[in-house]
């Protein structure tokens, strides 16, 4: 299982949220290139790259700084945020990133999808972010409507195949992953799916291991303290899947 540690960006600074609440931002990294070499260093092989601001308002502030994480890290870049059209697919596509994660426009655009999986094919990947099964965009502050299994077959009939599941009421919390709807959602599609939100302690990623995901996102545990980022790389197996 590859763990992919996260930086989100916003103003040009590596900050977290809880729940994907704008209010509730928080600086913990000067340097995003800094953060990378550190993730690096203790045995990880990907990124998790979040552009918050283009995410909420389209404006891609923090291009330059992510533009120097996928040229000088040596890690292997999954990035989402804002993209939400055909020039944002090219942009990412063609920037270096090795995974671009299409968020709300998969909802409100699915043609993007499209677009972008006949570009890029399997450098291509949906995040599904969820509250009470229901898919949320617009930076989770919006409720789709949608359910999000059944979202996540669409996406997959569409050739997605990776998918990044969120749990918005864990995210940031510390307080383990949704593994009861992570399990759902692997007996619902084929797609490599990467588990995102309240992943904390090192059983955690033992469990999401055992169970066979593709991929886990570690963001406010490393950050916190409460996960040891080379122990947990060792636990999770062979780093170079992709």
């Amino acid at each position: 299982m590859i763990l992919l540690p996260a930086i989100d960006m916003k103003d040009g600074r590596c900050v977290r949220l809880k729940k994907g609440d704008f209010a509730t931002v928080h600086q913990v990294a000067n340097s995003a290139l800094e953060t990378a070499g550190a993730f690096a260093a203790a045995g990880a092989k990907w990124v998790h790259m979040v552009d918050l601001d283009g995410a909420r308002d389209g404006v891609r502030r923090n291009f330059p700084y992510i533009y120097e994480v996928i040229q000088a890290s040596g890690l292997s870049v999954e990035l989402g945020g804002g993209i939400k059209t055909e020039l944002d697919v090219l942009t990412v596509g063609e920037s270096g990133a090795a995974r671009l994660v299409i968020g709300s426009a998969a909802v409100s655009n699915p043609a993007l999808v499209d677009y972008a999986v006949g570009l890029y094919g399997d450098k291509v990947a949906v995040g599904i972010d969820c509250l009470g099964g229901r898919v949320r965009t617009a930076g989770w502050e919006a409720d789709s409507g949608l359910d999000g299994l059944t979202f996540a077959r669409q996406m997959e009939e569409k050739g997605v195949k990776t998918l990044i599941f969120t749990d918005i009421a864990t995210d940031g919390m510390l307080s383990g992953p949704s593994f009861d709807q992570l399990a759902a959602l692997q007996r619902t599609v084929s797609c490599n799916i990467v588990a995102s939100g309240g992943v904390t302690t090192l059983d955690d990623v033992k469990r999401l291991r055992d169970m066979g995901l593709y991929g886990a996102i570690i963001g406010k545990a490393y950050y916190a303290g409460t996960l040891d980022l080379a122990q947990a790389v060792r636990e999770a197996g062979d780093q170079d899947a992709g």
